[in-house]
């Protein structure tokens, strides 16, 4: 098989290594690899350590999973959102989606993935036991003579039958905390994920969600 003649091993392994990054073909790597070569250091070390620090630093939120510089994300730390009112998501991109909006005021939490078989995804393998243990101290006996507004999940998982599965899973699960459950409005075609949908349309989806159903 051909493979192309490098002048030097170092531009070889640049180009091996940006190739490994998902959608960046080979010809690609080899023209972001010579574009590096011809900016200043500086501005080459400052890209490199931004990723260092990306890849050594970032931690996830300790309540909702989502990527964060600290242990609680500033969503979950923001005591003006709507603290009952869980989205639940497939990932940290479904997250800034619906952030983008601008048309919802609750929190969320995110999987991490959907269940998917074919792809060896089981429900262990997904944030669900975190999300039933925030549920349990959501929802636990009350004191005091007010009673605290009902906890709401809402599915925002993509409608095709790994996302439908993965809901029916999730709704099975915490059926025992008696919170009410439910699902941004279809809005969006059938297996589009959030990420990939304009705000007006995502911000509908999510105003107009209705109760989660069975089947």
């Amino acid at each position: 098989m051909y493979k192309d003649k490098y002048p030097s091993q170092l531009l070889e392994n640049a180009v091996d290594a940006i190739g490994s990054l998902p959608g960046v073909g080979h010809r690609s790597a080899l023209r972001l690899a010579l574009h590096l070569l011809k900016q200043p250091k500086e501005n080459v070390h400052h890209f490199t350590e931004a990723i260092n620090l990306l890849r050594d630093n970032v931690c996830y939120c300790s309540q909702c999973r989502m990527i964060s510089d600290t242990p609680l994300c500033s969503i979950c730390s923001d005591h003006t959102r709507d603290q009952r009112t869980i989205c639940i998501v497939e990932s940290v991109n479904d997250v800034m989606s619906i952030e983008n909006t601008g048309q919802y005021n609750g929190v969320y939490h995110v999987l991490g993935g959907i269940i998917s078989p074919i792809n060896g995804v089981g429900p262990s393998d997904l944030n669900i036991a975190e999300l039933k243990d925030r549920l349990a101290k959501l929802t636990a006996a009350e004191t005091g003579a007010e009673k605290t507004p009902e906890v709401e999940l809402i599915m925002a998982l993509t409608g095709d039958v790994e996302g439908e599965t993965t809901a029916f899973y999730i709704y099975r699960q915490i059926s025992q905390y008696g919170v009410k459950v439910t699902a941004i409005a279809r809005g969006l075609g059938f297996g589009d994920g959030l990420q990939y949908a304009d705000a007006l349309t995502l911000g509908r989806s999510i105003a107009g969600r209705q109760p989660f159903k069975l089947g």
